[in-house]
């Protein structure tokens, strides 16, 4: 069984309503693999009722039986489901969004004491047996909550959740530890791969939950360093070189742009999990630090440095990035069409964000047929092939890409507004078909114009080859 810790490095972000800048509240993470190449599709599952059936997990061999109801969903499965469907994200019918799972790290000491489970819970399953069964936010902490305490869990694992009022960050760090918090409305977290939560308000439930006996387990076995308080991070989390290295530059890139005037050591083990930010966030900004390299520091691999610099640090955004996704929840009082999946197929850092109404029947064939091997009627082909290409000439081809994202952003926003008009007057299936036919508008023109670029761009790449000659040019 692989070491899923060594397979997963994400990035996460979250943001509560009063921080963003229409009131949504967002998750979003990169899901970062083990191979650079890892097939992803977009699938809508349907509602069930009535089920008997026990899931298996095809990696651990986890067993559970499954409720005999369950909301329908959409979610961005592997295209190998050898090991587990790895469903990663998506809102359910209730406009409850999962973001699973940030691969987190715990300490030797707590380790010892509550190792992980072999056929416990791992990311493989996460979504698949939670997503469907949550009416909110903090329904979602609970209901994890207790497939932990009943099942163990398999790995380190930071899970986010949001409805259109709360968003929680939950890790669960050991076999059965784990805690929760609510992000406040007016602030934002980013975390990579670290254990992140800091001190626990054991008196205030509303915004804090915690695995059965957390405190119990803590004093009984002298692990908190501290004299005073309960700081998660320092009683269960890693302080090592290797967090210097791989994990909080990227926390203080994040930080660095939500907040430019705090001066930060990229390096810092005191980092804040949670601030509040200078500006108001929107999908944009979260899609450009998911995207990010350290852009315009020394430290981008892309960029100009020396190349110590320009190692020295994990960026957020990898070549071996599968999809990265933002979770918009706007308010669901007032639209049917309230909840948003911005998906970026391949490196973010260069494939845009579609955004898809979660309200829907189905997604377009070029999300859901993913073939094993490159072919450009597949989504996910497209964006991996379309990030290679831009790559391959970086200096030249960077600012046409750039304004290609900009101009389908721009047409996004303008096609969500025309939405949003008419999904007001809708309800019930009426509203659910015409949400799918605006899904299967916004991927075709995403696609045309995908393809427009890649042909602009190997056109002007044939321009730069080294392979020319002009007749005479030797004088």
């Amino acid at each position: 069984m692989t070491d899923r810790l060594e397979a997963s490095a994400c990035t996460s972000i979250l943001v509560g309503k009063k921080a963003s800048m229409d009131g949504s509240t967002l998750i979003s993470r990169n899901e970062d693999r083990h191979a650079a190449i890892e097939g992803k599709r977009l699938i809508v599952q349907p509602a069930v009722s009535g089920r008997k059936e026990t899931y298996v997990s095809p990696y651990n061999k986890l067993t559970v039986p499954l409720p005999e109801n369950g909301y329908k969903y959409i979610s961005t499965p592997n295209l190998d489901q050898s090991a587990g469907p790895n469903e990663e994200n998506g809102f359910n019918e209730k406009n409850v969004g999962e973001s699973a799972t940030e691969s987190i790290f715990a300490n030797e000491h707590v380790l010892a004491l509550d190792p992980f489970v072999k056929n416990g819970l791992a990311e493989d399953s996460m979504t698949t047996l939670v997503l469907p069964f949550i009416d909110s936010a903090r329904d979602g902490v609970r209901y994890l909550g207790e497939l932990v305490k009943k099942y163990g869990s398999a790995e380190g694992n930071g899970v986010q959740f949001n409805d259109k009022d709360e968003v929680w960050y939950m890790e669960i760090v050991t076999g059965h530890q784990w805690v929760a918090v609510r992000i406040p409305d007016d602030c934002y977290a980013v975390t990579g791969n670290q254990t992140s939560i800091q001190n626990i308000d054991f008196n205030d439930p509303d915004n804090y939950m915690w695995a059965d006996g957390i405190q119990e387990f803590v004093e009984k076995n002298n692990l908190n360093p501290d004299f005073e308080g309960f700081n998660f991070r320092r009683i269960f989390g890693t302080d090592t070189e290797f967090d210097r290295h791989y994990n909080t530059p990227r926390v203080w890139y994040a930080q660095k742009y939500f907040n430019p005037s705090i001066e930060q050591d990229p390096e810092s083990s005191d980092l804040q999990f949670i601030r509040k930010p200078e500006f108001k966030i929107t999908p944009e900004d979260i899609q450009f630090v998911l995207g990010s390299h350290y852009n315009e520091t020394k430290y981008d691999p892309l960029g100009t440095g020396c190349e110590k610099d320009k190692h020295i640090y994990r960026s957020i955004s990898l070549a071996r990035t599968a999809q990265s996704h933002v979770l918009q929840l706007r308010d669901s009082d007032k639209n049917g069409a309230a909840a948003i999946e911005w998906v970026s197929l391949g490196v973010p850092s260069f494939c845009p964000y579609v955004p898809f109404f979660a309200n829907t029947n189905e997604i377009d064939s070029s999300y859901t047929d993913i073939p094993e091997k490159l072919d450009l009627k597949s989504a996910f082909w497209m964006y991996e092939s379309l990030a290679m290409l831009v790559e391959s000439h970086y200096k030249e081809f960077i600012q046409d890409d750039i304004d290609y994202r900009k101009e389908l952003s721009e047409w996004a926003h303008r096609k969500i507004d025309e939405v949003d008009k008419k999904a007001v007057t809708m309800s019930g299936d009426e509203l659910t078909d015409y949400l799918t036919k605006q899904n299967a508008e916004i991927v075709k023109h995403y696609n045309d114009k995908t393809k427009e670029l890649m042909a602009s761009l190997v056109t002007k790449g044939t321009e730069l080859s080294k392979l020319q000659f002009v007749s005479g040019q030797w004088h």
